[in-house]
């Protein structure tokens, strides 16, 4: 059945909608409203430019040249030298999903009616993203002041005809792709050059869709603590909603919920509730819901930002038309608010990571855990087990503490000092995106060694949530006999988890 269209220009976007649309899964188009007001803002562009005053980016240079009043037979060649000059992404492409999230979030600023565009480049931008005509956008080079400049100029050298596109798997010109998609180019009017490329959307796209993979890594991690201390014989008295309830922040009560039930009904519990000298278990395991709870707000609050973002003017200048129109500069495209929370969840993802590959060594460790052989082989010695595939999740923690340094904490002056601090917001998002792809995979191996840890405990059954999330890996990976390759056992459980594989347990 065909997804409902998404309308754009009205507000913000979900994270659950960006990602639908980066996946091809939901038609977008703009609202009748949206083109009422980009209609509106162009207008008042038009009268600008006819009563010959003078407004930045209008019919003026940019940033340090922005003193420069440009003739009027001459501002179509600003816009599109502006493109041209600009497009100097370097590195790897976005991907695909994150093409289609870029070229949506643009669309939905435009159609907001504060850019004073045309209707028809909003439309145009949005009709790549209909037809699947993806321009080839490297991810680097965005400072993220006077927004991501680079990146979106490669978007926009493709709307005139310039630069390449992916279409249909194969790498093309930007305006053959165009003709194949019976598309026609565009001739840059005033302001729309710099319409196009200011904002903050590359960083938002990239931001979004890594968020969105940060939030199923995140409940993997909460089944994957419940399945170590089934494996592990722990106890569930940490997770008793009156202790929580003494310290009632909303995600610490909301996991230790979700850890209660996936626990429930546990006969490997019940097997040791007498006589069992322990008193409490280490904090890897007892303080779940402190510290998944404490990522879990971190990932909320990355998310709040970023959609009222997507739904934010963040070009310069913007026109308001309400009463008396006025075309105002002002710094929306800083992206600071996406640098900042984005480090952030850096931060609080690696940290998760952290806490699992505690409860990775404690699965495996005979030294710190007697009640399993050691490494979770049934023949130590000469079998090695999960050894080494805590060796390769350590590896990748250690690569996300580097990449959890704050990229917004770096300034460096742009522009001839015009532009005299930056976001570095897009080197956050990419080193967020680094991390959640290592976090994947970490939350892999625990996920792993814990049902390994679990055959170790059958006959009796765990928790029914944990049963559940058991099988789903038994469905991709058997359990460990005889020492093989675990590397594609590692790699097949983290892409379960990068596409909610594991948001059905419960």
């Amino acid at each position: 059945m065909m997804a409902l269209v998404l309308f754009l220009g009205d507000g913000p976007l979900t994270l659950a909608q960006i990602a639908a649309v980066a996946t091809g899964q939901q038609p977008t188009e703009f609202s009748p409203a949206s083109v009422v007001r980009m209609q509106t803002s162009r207008r008042a562009v038009a009268e600008l430019l006819a009563s010959g005053q003078v407004a930045y980016g209008v019919n003026t240079g940019f940033g340090r040249l922005s003193d420069h009043v440009i003739p009027p037979e001459q501002l179509q060649t600003l816009q599109r030298n502006l493109v041209r000059s600009h497009a100097c992404g370097i590195g790897n492409p976005l991907s695909p999903e994150e093409t289609r999230a870029l070229l949506l979030l643009r669309a939905n600023a435009l159609g907001l009616g504060f850019s004073g565009a045309r209707a028809g480049v909003a439309q145009l931008v949005n009709e790549l993203l209909v037809r699947d005509v993806l321009p080839i956008i490297p991810e680097k080079g965005s400072v993220g002041a006077s927004g991501d400049l680079a990146p979106l100029a490669h978007l926009a050298l493709v709307l005139i005809g310039e630069g390449q596109a992916l279409y249909h798997a194969e790498v093309l010109p930007g305006g053959e792709a165009l003709k194949l998609a019976q598309l026609v180019p565009i001739e840059l009017q005033a302001k729309e050059g710099l319409a196009l490329l200011n904002g903050t959307q590359a960083i938002n796209a990239v931001g979004a869709l890594a968020l969105w993979r940060a939030f199923r890594v995140s409940r993997a991690a909460s089944i994957a603590g419940a399945m170590s201390l089934e494996a592990l014989l722990g106890t569930p008295v940490a997770f008793d909603e009156r202790i929580h309830l003494a310290r009632p922040h909303s995600t610490q009560l909301r996991t230790a919920q979700r850890l209660r039930h996936l626990l429930r009904k546990s006969e490997i519990r019940e097997s040791h509730l007498v006589g069992d000298p322990r008193v409490q278990d280490a904090y890897s395991l007892r303080c779940m819901p402190q510290v998944h709870g404490a990522v879990e707000h971190a990932l909320e609050h990355a998310r709040s930002v970023l959609e009222i973002e997507s739904g934010s003017a963040t070009d310069n200048p913007l026109v308001f038309c309400d009463g008396e129109t006025e075309i105002l500069s002002g710094g929306n495209f800083h992206a600071a608010p996406l640098g900042l929370v984005l480090d952030y969840a850096a931060i609080a993802l690696t940290d998760l990571g952290s806490v699992s590959e505690r409860r990775i060594d404690r699965l495996i460790n005979p030294d710190l855990n007697e009640s399993l052989p050691a490494f979770l082989t049934p023949h130590p010695g000469v079998s090695s087990g999960f050894m080494i595939a805590h060796v390769a999740a350590v590896s990748l923690l250690s690569e996300c503490k580097v990449l959890s340094h704050p990229s917004s904490v770096d300034n460096l002056p742009t522009s001839g000092g015009k532009e005299d601090h930056v976001s570095m917001g897009m080197t956050a998002a990419l080193k967020f995106r680094s991390i959640v792809t290592n976090m994947e995979n970490v939350i892999a191996v625990e996920l792993l060694c814990a049902a390994q840890g679990i055959e170790f405990r059958r006959p009796l059954r765990a928790g029914e949530g944990v049963e559940q999330a058991h099988s789903i890996v038994r469905e991709m990976v058997p359990k460990l006999g005889e020492d093989r390759a675990l590397a594609p056992d590692i790699a097949a459980i983290a892409a379960a988890i990068r596409v909610g594989r594991f948001d059905t347990v419960s």
